[in-house]
């Protein structure tokens, strides 16, 4: 026996509270549902049956339209990389202890010599940033970058320190930058997700959940593309008789307007309807997206494309992918380091051999996509961001490596609206603490959200009972790197 008039099938929730004793409660749930949502530009909170990907201005005038996340995950050598310490050669092979002082607990137990870097520092280009060796192509536009040496972390171990990177939170399930970004701006393309991940081959310590929607609805989560021809499984529509896939398609939507007519204003269902036909309109966007044919030979060469190290090739590729997704709208795309280096950047040993490696895999594509974009004049609208979860100690860990360090590290932008050739804050005489301009994760993320338009204290979400927020009770725009 059904509530209200005669059904077929069971009713829902909803539906019986809609019909039973006259809607009443309909009407109790209707007033909850008013309740004020803090999404974008104070918007309700989108359902079903309104597309969430769709555009959302911003709170207030955007500098970029797009990031781009150039993820090095394992952490790399501040000291090492663009943090240039000459008393590190002078009090090299001593003991830290005594040269540096008191040592904070490192996370492996194994302290060594005070450890130079073994690539020499220049000044480069007019604004003379310091850059190592490591870098030849990358110093080449060493006048677009915004170099922050202040970083810290709360986390000195990956998992936690990739959570609180990736979402503001050193626990596993809340929503990723990419997918708060999305809540809050909305997609300019609606053929292809508006946070896309291009995994080169190693997802980080921590896994997907460092690109999840967490408590956001699922549209805002990441796709993740592998390194392949075609990233997306089941992405070619398999033809094998003329108009079978069209008949196909038309069954499926007369089911679809069957559905929506029996169910009408179930979310659920409206929901599952559209994921399906937005996965349709993938299948024609992606596969123009992948074919690089069109490029040309010097594009290609530029990326890397046809470089002797496989591991170049693959991030040359992923970084030309990245500069087409800008160019079809695409709203935050994040870039994993391809495998085949041994252990990503977490030097504990091998630190020469295993940094080298990781240098050449990255150096060029990266030099040839802020080359690339600023030709076509999208570096102005386009974020980039360069970094890992911590750095490493400027003492050895055993005799030729170096341990994670959380209590100061680098990270650089460049384009979208912040200073090019500028460096930001400092780490003491040894690349070892922050002493000047600390930056923490929250005023990253704070400042990324602000170069896009979004006022990170006003882009909120209610969840348990909570006004939730991708910097939490914390973070400062860093006013200062903006042009």
């Amino acid at each position: 026996m059904h509530c209200g008039r005669f059904q077929k099938s069971p009713l829902s929730r909803r539906q019986m509270l809609q019909q039973c004793a006259n809607g009443f409660g309909a009407v109790a749930l209707s007033a909850l549902m008013q309740g004020r949502s803090f999404g974008a530009v104070s918007a309700p909170r989108p359902s079903a049956s309104i597309n969430p990907l769709a555009p959302k201005a911003p709170h207030f005038p955007a500098r970029a339209k797009n990031v781009i996340f150039l993820y090095m995950d394992g952490g790399p050598s501040q000291v090492d990389t663009f943090d240039h310490k000459p008393m590190l050669e002078k009090f090299h092979g001593q003991d830290p202890r005594e040269a540096i002082g008191k040592l904070e607990p490192t996370q492996f137990d194994n302290v060594g010599k005070v450890l130079k870097s073994p690539w020499e520092f220049k000044q480069r280009g007019e604004s003379g940033l310091w850059i190592s060796d490591l870098f030849p192509w990358v110093s080449k536009v060493a006048d677009d970058l915004c170099v922050i040496k202040s970083m810290v972390s709360k986390f000195p171990e990956h998992t936690s320190a990739n959570y609180f990177l990736h979402t503001g939170s050193g626990l596993q399930g809340r929503p990723s930058m990419g997918a708060w970004t999305g809540y809050g701006l909305g997609s300019v393309n609606q053929n292809l997700p508006g946070f896309i991940v291009l995994n080169g081959g190693l997802i980080p310590p921590g896994g997907l959940d460092c690109f999840n929607s967490g408590f956001l609805p699922a549209a805002y989560q990441a796709s993740v593309f592998k390194p392949a021809d075609m990233p997306v499984a089941n992405i070619q529509p398999q033809e094998k008789e003329p108009g079978r896939q069209r008949r196909k398609l038309d069954l499926v939507r007369s089911l679809d307007d069957a559905a929506l007519g029996r169910f009408a204003g179930e979310e659920q269902i409206e929901s599952a309807i559209t994921n399906y036909e937005f996965a349709y309109r993938m299948q024609s966007e992606v596969p123009d997206l992948m074919d690089i044919s069109g490029e040309s030979e010097a594009t290609r060469k530029l990326y890397g494309l046809d470089a002797d190290y496989p591991q170049t090739q693959t991030f040359g590729r992923q970084c030309l992918v990245a500069r087409r997704l800008v160019e079809r709208g695409v709203r935050f795309i994040e870039l994993t380091c391809p495998g085949g280096n041994g252990d990503r950047w977490d030097q504990h040993s091998k630190l020469v051999d295993g940094h080298g490696k990781n240098c050449q895999t990255v150096d060029q594509p990266i030099y040839a996509l802020i080359t690339d974009l600023k030709k076509r004049g999208l570096l102005d609208s386009t974020l980039v961001v360069w970094g890992g979860e911590f750095g490493r100690t400027p003492f050895a860990q055993g005799s030729d490596g170096r341990d994670h360090n959380p209590f100061g590290f680098t990270m650089w932008m460049a384009g979208g609206g912040v200073k090019g050739g500028m460096s930001y804050g400092e780490t003491d005489d040894w690349g070892y603490k922050v002493v000047d301009g600390r930056a923490e994760i929250h005023d990253l993320h704070a400042t990324m959200l602000h170069l896009l338009g979004v006022e990170h204290t006003r882009s909120t979400f209610r969840w348990s009972g909570r006004d939730m927020r991708l910097t939490d009770v914390h973070g400062h725009v860093l006013r200062e790197i903006m042009a």
